[in-house]
């Protein structure tokens, strides 16, 4: 812990921030990229969204109040940034959040960016036609291995509710994949 708040103030600090703020690019993008990526499902729509989240984070270090990790804290604005990138691109052509992760997986075939098999790809369809909640928490937690105490402080919701949705999700999966 003491090492983090030393980072940590070496992000705040002026004159070493430039350097503290390179080894949190390099620490956490790669990381954070595939938990964007999952959310938003396309590669370059990940990427603006990265790019926007390290802007937040590099913009407000300093009102950072240190309450959790500046990891959890980092995850807690880019699942943001992500939310808010799916509702202004799905409003801005009139259709809902669900609809637009729908076109977006649908897509995911002819997507470059996509290494996956074909049980990847029917794994893949099959979370994105889960609420969002659920598709959030299901990320996390099984591709991310996250612990429910994490992702209750990302989301800001309960465990008890964490591991209802998780449950929800992975029976939701398995009907859509036995189909």
């Amino acid at each position: 812990m003491a090492k983090e708040n030393q980072f940590i103030n070496a992000l705040k600090n002026s004159d070493t921030q430039e350097i503290a703020f390179n080894k949190l690019l390099s620490d956490y993008k790669e990381r954070l990229y595939w938990h964007v990526r999952k959310i938003v499902i396309d590669h370059d729509d990940a990427n603006d969204v990265l790019q926007n989240t390290f802007i937040k984070v590099f913009d407000n270090i300093n009102s950072f109040k240190q309450n959790s990790s500046i990891y959890t804290w980092m995850f807690r604005i880019a699942t943001n940034e992500s939310l808010n990138y799916i509702n202004k691109k799905a409003k801005k052509i009139g259709i809902s959040n669900e609809e637009w992760i729908a076109e977006k997986s649908d897509k995911l075939e002819s997507d470059p960016y996509f290494e996956g098999d074909e049980v990847e790809l029917k794994l893949q369809k099959a979370i994105s036609k889960l609420p969002e909640k659920q598709r959030i928490v299901f990320n996390m937690r099984y591709f991310e291995e996250m612990k429910y105490e994490k992702i209750s402080e990302i989301l800001g919701t309960s465990e008890g509710g964490l591991k209802a949705s998780y449950h929800h999700a992975v029976k939701k999966i398995k009907t859509y994949i036995n189909e």
